[in-house]
């Protein structure tokens, strides 16, 4: 999925809440991973040396230099259909 599928989707799954405007979508997906030209929230946090954890989901951090994702126990168990 690439940048415009992902603020697809996300228009998708909040649409029961009231329609979002893609524009609006791509700047907050924008904010948290960034751009070519700027870093997102994400990427500052890790090069300030912080670990950013989104429950359920899994943590950003770094491992040997390199920026990682640690899946998290919600998002590993929907991915291997073992989700409750």
């Amino acid at each position: 999925m690439d940048r415009s599928g992902l603020v697809e989707a996300i228009g998708r799954k909040t649409a029961a809440g009231g329609e979002l405007p893609a524009e609006q979508i791509g700047r907050v997906v924008d904010a948290v991973f960034g751009t070519v030209a700027e870093a997102g929230a994400v990427a500052e946090a890790l090069k300030a040396g912080r670990t950013v954890t989104l429950v359920g989901f899994g943590s950003f951090h770094i491992v040997g230099g390199e920026a990682a994702l640690r899946p998290g126990k919600a998002l590993n168990e929907f991915v291997h259909d073992r989700a409750g």
